[in-house]
């Protein structure tokens, strides 16, 4: 039976309840995007997209929310692209790029020239006779296939390499070694007349960090792209990779300005193109903690890289935790096998990071393109 005193009691703590303050979820979609954030300051919000994550519906739905740029992670590289010497496959490039022109999204295109992710006919049928044959004809084919549908292409990826010894700091990649350094020029070129009104980049990483490496790979990047420009090669913009990382003493200064100042110079837009923070030397397995030190990676990093209005567009290398390469290469996995690492903006469960709010904060308070 209901006293009068337990009535009483009861009207009291519903009272007390109705005056306590509700603690809302922070809106994250709309206005308060990612992509929103971006276009008020005149910049592009992009990540890189696996063929297989497009059909994940949680994570297709954070893609349209949050994202005017895609990229795909590994589709139009020339492996997977090249069964066989007279074969393509496009059916993974071309549902990605389906699914951005459907979603009002723009592309990247990754990549066209590089050293690594070759098929594995490449050694036994690429020689110094037919090597830029195979070469133009591949750039020829992928970039008309997707003519007026790129945004930029990543012509040339990670050519320099100051430890291989080479002049100009060159990387001694089978390309260098079965052309010459006219690869670069013969590529920009072949580029321009497939698709002429796609930015055309260089893409880079080990640039951004204030230490003897980077500033060596930095200077010798600079000096590529004044080499370019001063022979009249086609070539729009530098693409920054940002693979940076947290609790290593990584610092951010006068010598990213620098480099973008530089490619500014040039005539060059600049664009962030690969960001992820690699966790693994965060002491300790506080998730909270963890996430707090990478968001402020973000943050430190981005305050710096986007003061200079050059810098167009800033991309993560994915979305979620949940597919970060950084846990899934075995040389990453290897570091710490018990502890994936935390490095985007979205975590395993698709729900928002420090980091998520760290990049969104940066985004809106750039300086307006």
């Amino acid at each position: 039976m209901t006293t009068r005193r337990t009535f009483l009691n009861q009207s009291a703590l519903a009272a007390c309840a109705l005056a306590l303050p509700v603690t809302a979820e922070p809106t994250i979609t709309g206005s308060q995007s990612l992509k929103a954030q971006a276009h008020k300051r005149g910049l592009l919000a992009g990540c890189a997209v696996g063929a297989a994550n497009l059909r994940e519906p949680d994570f297709t739905q954070v893609l349209i929310d949050q994202y005017s740029l895609v990229v795909p992670e590994n589709a139009l590289k020339f492996g997977p692209l090249r069964p066989s010497p007279t074969e393509y496959n496009f059916a993974d490039a071309d549902a990605l790029v389906n699914f951005a022109h459907d979603h009002k999204m723009k592309v990247r295109g990754h990549n066209f020239v590089w050293h690594e992710q070759l098929p594995a006919w490449f050694a036994a049928t690429v020689t110094k006779e037919n090597a830029k044959q195979i070469l133009t004809t591949h750039i020829q084919t992928v970039a008309s296939r997707y003519k007026g549908k790129i945004q930029s292409w990543d012509v040339v990826n990670e050519a320099i390499n100051p430890s291989d010894g080479l002049p100009d700091s060159l990387r001694h990649s089978p390309w260098l070694q079965l052309i010459g350094p006219e690869y670069l020029e013969l590529a920009y070129r072949t580029a321009r007349q497939a698709d002429p009104h796609a930015k055309l980049t260089y893409n880079e990483y080990g640039i951004e960090n204030e230490n003897e490496a980077d500033r060596t790979k930095r200077a010798a990047t600079l000096d590529l792209l004044k080499r370019l420009k001063a022979a009249n090669v086609p070539i729009d913009a530098l693409g920054i990779q940002s693979h940076i990382s947290a609790g290593s003493g990584q610092t951010w200064g006068n010598g990213l300005r620098d480099l973008i100042a530089g490619a500014q110079s040039l005539g060059l837009e600049v664009y962030l193109t690969e960001l992820d923070v690699n966790d693994d030397a965060v002491l300790g397995d506080d998730t909270a903690a963890r996430d707090q030190q990478v968001a402020a990676v973000y943050r430190d990093y981005l305050a710096v890289a986007l003061e200079n209005r050059a810098v167009k567009s800033v991309l993560t290398w994915g979305i979620t935790d949940r597919h970060s390469w950084l846990n899934e290469v075995k040389s990453h996995r290897e570091k710490m096998p018990n502890r994936p690492q935390r490095p985007l903006p979205f975590d395993p469960d698709y729900k928002p990071a420090p980091a998520f709010f760290a990049l969104r904060d940066a985004l809106a308070h750039a300086p307006h393109r």
